[in-house]
């Protein structure tokens, strides 16, 4: 399941914490909102660049950063070191991604308490919260 959010409702999160919304924050959003992959910052300026053309990367880092505080977007890992951005899913989902074309894809799955419980007892950390992203191959990709 790709997870896209409604831009109306980033916009609307946007202005309660007292952003302006302009056309190069707008085309940002809406950039990283329908996107079906995971995408770098320059993917990100790439791509809304065709929507607003004076967009500045800047403005991309900024928006990007502004998105993962309010929780609107989460950062994905990469292998190559460079950070991605996706859509935040709701409630409790992982991630996956392909490592040929991209395609991010969220799936739910809590029956991981047990393994949590002997991290937890053998580190002696209390576990309050975790993110779980695998990588591999999607079935598109695998038949190529």
């Amino acid at each position: 399941m790709v997870f896209i959010m409604d831009t109306q409702f980033w916009f609307d999160t946007l202005e309660k914490d007292s952003c302006r919304l302009t056309g190069a924050r707008r085309a940002v959003v809406e950039t990283i909102a329908h996107a079906h992959t995971s995408l770098t910052p320059l993917e990100v300026y790439d791509l809304a660049r065709q929507i607003y053309r004076h967009l500045g990367l800047v403005t991309v880092y900024r928006t990007l950063e502004k998105l993962e505080e309010l929780r609107l977007i989460q950062r994905v890992h990469q292998p190559g070191g460079c950070n991605a951005y996706i859509s935040n899913a709701n409630g409790h989902q992982h991630l996956l991604i392909c490592e040929s074309c991209g395609t991010s894809v969220y799936f739910e799955g809590d029956d991981l308490v047990a393994l949590f419980d002997k991290v937890a007892c053998q580190t002696g950390f209390e576990i309050k919260e975790h993110w779980l992203q695998l990588s591999g191959l999607c079935s598109k990709c695998k038949k190529s």
